[in-house]
């Protein structure tokens, strides 16, 4: 089935999806992600999304202002603040996705009716195995609209992951061209000669998207242990990290779009990714990866991370090294990561991570799955 074979003869065929960004880029950039491919799969479809944090949203778009006076259009979706969507004249499109159980506005769900509207509750990715049996069920709500819950995962039972149609075959045409990386690198305005050491001394590369008490120090003397030097990319909030010898520098990027961001993935050998989105273009990237888990309150998230190792087919101790990245374990972290970068383990580590992103993209994406649920609840 593809976009087109959804019914188009409800009045104002489209989607409006709600964002309450809660991890700053994480949820936001999910819903900009989910807003651009359902925009790109049919002219039909009118998309809006609304979004309670436009200032966030604007440092990885570069076409949105964090203060708009009007109504923004950017890339085929139309772009609202929260509070518009109170607005009298703005009636509900047919399709509505409250992402990340965010709840609609009071006004707005209001205008709901089951006769018009389909509305569905995109949820969190997770590993753990009850998503399944809860993927795509309906949950009747007071207003007579059923609501259905749809998960994100890993498995055929599930949501899926979200993917462009064309991104492998992006990725690797980007990567085949060995200019590629070196101009991604002049763009971010890194230093002449640690570009010149990355692309003609054989320099790794590090990208480090992680949350502020991340033990990013132990990742830095990893690699000082080494005898081939390393630039580390950091991104906006890492946290900072001493110098301790020559054979480790450390660049701080400026922000970036999602082009970008991919990009920036693709190019590195090690990447530390926190949050939801950035955790799924990691999979996609194809390689290896830390996964800093958005962290709850009685170690939840270890125990999603634990449902993740199980499923996935990464090395027992690039395992380890996961989890004791998410404890904060800095020695543990050090002396797995330095075990890790020796042969064969590196290579046994790159080879899972290109096992399971062939894995997942053998699989329906995200945007495919919920069309299709929208369709089976008409």
């Amino acid at each position: 089935m593809d976009a087109t074979s959804l019914p188009h003869s409800r009045p104002q065929t489209g989607f409006d999806i709600f964002c309450r960004v809660i991890d700053n880029y994480g949820d936001i950039g999910v819903c900009w992600r989910l807003a651009r491919q359902l925009a790109q799969r049919s002219s039909d479809f009118r998309v809006r999304l609304w979004v309670d944090d436009l200032a966030s949203f604007a440092r990885i778009e570069p076409a949105i202002q964090a203060n708009p006076t009007t109504v923004q259009k950017a890339q085929g979706v139309e772009v609202y603040s929260w509070e518009q969507s109170e607005q009298a004249n703005l009636l509900p499109l047919d399709v509505v996705i409250e992402a990340f159980a965010c709840e609609l506005p009071v006004g707005y769900r209001s205008k709901l009716k089951a006769e018009q509207q389909h509305w569905i509750n995109l949820e969190y990715l997770s590993a753990e195995t009850w998503v399944e049996d809860c993927h795509g069920l309906p949950s009747p709500q007071a207003n007579g609209v059923a609501k259905y819950f749809f998960f994100p995962g890993f498995t055929p039972r599930t949501g899926g992951l979200l993917r462009e149609p064309s991104l492998l075959a992006q990725r690797d045409a980007w990567r085949s061209d060995p200019n590629g990386r070196t101009a991604l690198l002049q763009g971010l305005g890194v230093p002449a000669a640690w570009i010149a050491g990355v692309r003609d001394q054989g320099w790794q590369q590090c990208y480090a998207f992680c949350y502020p008490h991340a033990p990013l120090q132990s990742i830095v003397d990893a690699y000082q242990a080494q005898a081939r030097p390393t630039l580390i990319l950091a991104a906006p909030g890492a946290p900072a990290t001493r110098q301790a010898g020559n054979q480790v520098v450390r660049f701080d990027c400026p922000y970036v779009d999602q082009q970008a961001f991919d990009r920036l993935l693709w190019s590195s050998d090690l990447n530390l990714i926190r949050g939801e989105d950035s955790f799924v273009r990691a999979i996609w990237a194809a390689r290896p990866f830390l996964w800093h888990i958005y962290p709850q309150q009685e170690q939840i998230h270890l125990e999603k991370l634990h449902a993740w190792l199980a499923l996935q087919p990464c090395t027992p101790e690039a395992a380890e090294l996961m989890l004791s990245w998410n404890k904060g374990e800095a020695k543990a972290v050090n002396s797995r990561l330095q075990a890790l970068l020796q042969a064969p383990q590196w290579q046994n580590w790159q080879a899972s991570a290109t096992r399971f992103s062939e894995e997942q993209a053998g699989q329906h994406d995200l945007v495919m799955q919920l069309l299709q649920l929208v369709q089976r609840s008409q």
